[in-house]
């Protein structure tokens, strides 16, 4: 049931960019060592829109603005529910596993670096995460995002069973 949640932004939105991790890649020429720059960006508004992207380039400054422009041009629209999320969600990408459940006011967000910083990108202020397998920083972006794609408001699964709202939660 994969719905495609891409979203358009306007131009008055603040997205504020946050760096998750630069990688440094040597080729080494007749003429001396190349260096070259990956950064992984995650920009987010802090209100349930987010998105990610990788920028390559000779300089780091580079790198982080392609990230950015790639970032914007993969927003998505991630239904937070009083602060967290309104399930629990599983992904996998790659090597790593990610576990993510709601959590009570107050908690805050209990997760690892990258999976932190999309979180904290998104507006989620209390969640429990758990990430099993590879700790690379590329593949664990894209596990939090698949998990964060495959949400579901509670107001649609309210509609798709035909109850109300405070019937989804309490049973």
């Amino acid at each position: 049931m994969a719905k495609n949640n891409r979203v358009k932004v306007s131009s008055d939105v603040e997205l504020k960019d946050r760096l998750v991790a630069i990688n440094r890649t040597t080729k080494v020429t007749k003429g001396g060592r190349t260096f070259t720059f990956a950064a992984i960006v995650v920009v987010g508004d802090g209100n349930g829109v987010i998105g990610y992207g990788l920028g390559k380039a000779n300089e780091v400054t580079t790198a982080i603005a392609k990230g950015v422009e790639v970032a914007k041009k993969n927003l998505i629209k991630v239904p937070v529910y009083k602060g967290t999320i309104p399930h629990e969600q599983a992904a996998k990408f790659g090597g790593p596993r990610i576990i993510m459940q709601p959590a009570t006011p107050g908690t805050g967000v209990k997760a690892g670096g990258a999976m932190r910083a999309v979180l904290e990108s998104v507006g989620i202020t209390d969640v429990i995460c758990k990430s099993k397998g590879s700790s690379n920083p590329h593949n664990l972006v894209k596990a939090t995002f698949k998990a964060l794609s495959e949400l579901r408001s509670p107001m649609t699964i309210a509609h798709y069973r035909g109850i109300s709202l405070e019937k989804v939660f309490n049973g």
